[in-house]
């Protein structure tokens, strides 16, 4: 059974193409206009073991913000249609993640309820020219919101004794654990023989 989801999502701030198969080989076809975002999805294509494509237009003559938000919203979107009735799989993943000096850890639950807890040191306010370190927090809750999962991401340690937080590291790191935790949720338990995994008939 293919778990694929294709969303076009266009506003009068944004054109949004999106393309998933949770069951890929982490191939990643990414343009979004925002180089260091285009860098953390070919993360979440690999680490998570999906087939990603993304297209995205927007409007980064006034900043990257639109294009950022609405490419997570049109993620979290195909991610659930991908998922469709959620029969048989694990719903529950996790990953603790090295990057150096970094190290986080990200937990998902794909239980239908959107809540997001997202936790990170100060970062400085810009990777590359136009990804805001903000919007970090904004592609989680976007994302967890869309695709109505429970997402818990922590930096559990950021920096060297005596160093300030490696904006980049610390990003990357997030992005990692997350598709780590998403490729774990999404596998189908071999043990739970195509039944939803609640008690409550219903995910």
């Amino acid at each position: 059974m293919s778990r694929t989801g294709r969303i076009d999502r266009v506003t009068n701030e944004t054109k949004v193409l999106v393309e998933i198969d949770l069951d890929g080989t982490g191939k990643g076809d990414l343009s979004t206009g925002v180089g260091f975002y285009d860098h953390m999805l070919n993360q979440l294509a690999k680490h998570g073991g999906f087939d990603l494509t993304v297209r995205t237009e927007g409007d980064l003559e006034i900043d990257s913000h639109h294009t950022i938000e609405d490419t997570a919203i049109a993620l979290g979107e195909a991610f659930a249609q991908a998922l469709g009735d959620k029969r048989g799989i694990r719903r529950y993943g996790s990953a603790t993640i090295p990057m150096d000096e970094v190290l986080v850890r990200a937990a998902v639950d794909l239980s239908g309820r959107p809540y997001v807890v997202h936790d990170e040191p100060l970062l400085t306010p810009y990777i590359g020219p136009v990804y805001a370190t903000s919007m970090t927090r904004h592609i989680f809750e976007a994302f967890g919101h869309a695709a109505k999962v429970t997402l818990h991401v922590d930096v559990l340690r950021a920096c060297r004794p005596g160093g300030h937080p490696d904006a980049h590291h610390v990003v990357e790191a997030q992005f990692k654990a997350f598709s780590r935790a998403l490729r774990e949720a999404v596998e189908i338990d071999p043990r739970n023989a195509g039944a939803l995994p609640s008690t409550k008939g219903v995910l």
